[in-house]
């Protein structure tokens, strides 16, 4: 993808064109190839975020029930749940957060995926058994929005899928600064006034009406950009485990609760002994009194003998309610407790950021946020391929797009800056190491076919 070159053009200065023309060919590469994997990852995400309503549609049978002034005890709704003889143990209840809401009974279920859970929905008021589903994550999310969110995540492909929306999370904040990069230079090279970094140029006309919309536009999403790309690769498989490596070593990482009874030492799953579903009721109390006063919340049984139940705050919403103690089942005994307000604050700012990404932290006024700045990325990337449609090589018999040679004009530090970036960058997300590796790979062999063509033009023109 290169100019062929004409004898009459003066060569670029060393300083200037050396960066601008690596961002240029870098960022053109990424938003040719990987622009596919940010256009898809941003199409089921924006699906993603307009599912809650949806899903409390779809699933209105199961999830509501008329609101009762009196509601049963724990112990008669988790016995009701049972009754129904559901695949799998009984692993945790979520009370009724709300009048009008279902209580939920969860089993694990080992013919089930990771994270999912059978559930069976009870009306606390009555006890009437009102539906069993899949459900997944901590959020419980129903089987449509589940496929919405499998789709986001791996394109129901599993883990392997994983792999493209890793690609997108670590290409999208690169491509993002580079298009900056180059924007800005375009600015001051017109010496326009600062209101005009966030605009289209006035008069422009063509390809050139495009490059402004497409500039300026991004300009706009930028911050959102770099929010989503941080938050998402906090998910992926590779760079996520390195930040969660490296928040670790910076004693960054999110509170856990210390639940005692470790395999090894008289312990053992603690479903192969039936629990006393009045437990339920008396670590619920235990919890209340020990300050768990939200209304979302999960008692969780003990996962091994020996071990204390768990109750968790699970309300993602603003305020954020996460705090959660640890019970010992027999005394009713607060064993342990995390408090969100002792959280790091890379912990914090680490569940606000996921919460956010999820368009759950503020309601409908965080999902109409994501929505536009979704429908805002679609048209930056569509705006970016027309531009490149405009200029494809099939018009004028070249790759006339991104000119060559500029990075060997460039001062040494810039080069060795690159370099080094790009070493630290691959090591820490991989995937965009090897992608990026893969981009010079084309670009050499592309740069061997355009050196090809320009000698036989050469040859031909002296004969």
């Amino acid at each position: 993808m290169s100019v062929i070159p004409n004898s009459t053009t003066s060569p670029p200065t060393r300083s200037r064109s050396g960066w601008r023309g690596l961002v240029l060919r870098l960022h053109f590469y990424a938003g040719l190839l990987v622009g596919p994997f940010i256009l898809v990852a941003v199409a089921t995400g924006l699906l993603y975020v307009l599912t809650p309503q949806l899903e409390d549609w779809l699933y209105d049978e199961q999830l509501r029930v008329p609101p009762t002034a009196q509601q049963l005890p724990l112990a008669d709704q988790v016995r009701a749940a049972v009754a129904t003889n559901p695949t799998g143990d009984l692993a945790a209840v979520r009370p009724a957060p709300e009048p009008g809401a279902t209580t939920r009974v969860l089993f694990d279920d080992e013919s089930l995926g990771e994270s999912e859970r059978r559930t069976v929905f009870v009306d606390p008021g009555t006890g009437e058994v009102m539906g069993s589903l899949v459900t997944y994550g901590t959020s419980g999310v129903l089987p449509f929005r589940m496929t919405i969110d499998q789709l986001h995540r791996n394109l129901l492909l599993g883990e392997p899928g994983r792999l493209y929306s890793e690609l997108a999370a670590s290409w999208l904040w690169v491509v993002a600064l580079g298009g900056l990069a180059l924007w800005v230079a375009r600015w001051r090279a017109r010496r326009a006034a600062v209101r005009d970094l966030v605009r289209p140029e006035p008069g422009a006309r063509g390809r050139g009406r495009i490059l402004t919309r497409h500039g300026s536009l991004g300009v706009w999403l930028l911050l959102g950009a770099l929010f989503l790309s941080a938050t998402g690769l906090t998910w992926s498989a590779y760079a996520g485990e390195n930040i969660s490596s490296l928040r670790a070593a910076l004693g960054w990482s999110t509170p856990s609760l210390d639940v005692g009874g470790h395999a090894g030492h008289g312990g053992g799953p603690a479903a192969d002994v039936a629990v006393d579903p009045a437990r339920f009721d008396a670590v619920l109390g235990a919890a209340r009194v020990a300050g768990i006063d939200a209304g979302m919340i999960e008692i969780a049984r003990p996962a091994e003998h020996g071990a204390a139940w768990t109750v968790t705050e699970i309300g993602r919403g603003w305020p954020t309610e996460v705090d959660a103690v640890a019970i010992d089942g027999d005394t009713g005994t607060v064993v342990d407790q995390v408090r969100f307000a002792d959280y790091p604050l890379v912990a914090k700012l680490a569940r606000w950021g996921i919460d956010a990404h999820m368009g759950v932290l503020f309601g409908v006024a965080n999902q109409l946020v994501l929505v536009a700045f979704g429908l805002g990325l679609i048209t930056l990337i569509l705006l970016g391929y027309r531009m490149w449609w405009q200029r494809r090589p099939t018009r004028g018999g070249a790759w006339r797009l991104v000119p060559r040679g500029r990075l060997r004009n460039a001062a040494w530090p810039v080069v060795a800056v690159a370099v080094l970036l790009a070493v630290l960058l691959g090591w820490f997300a991989p995937l965009l190491g090897i992608s990026l590796l893969a981009f010079l790979v084309i670009d050499a062999a592309l740069g061997r076919l355009d050196a090809r063509r320009s000698r036989h033009v050469r040859s031909v023109n002296r004969t």
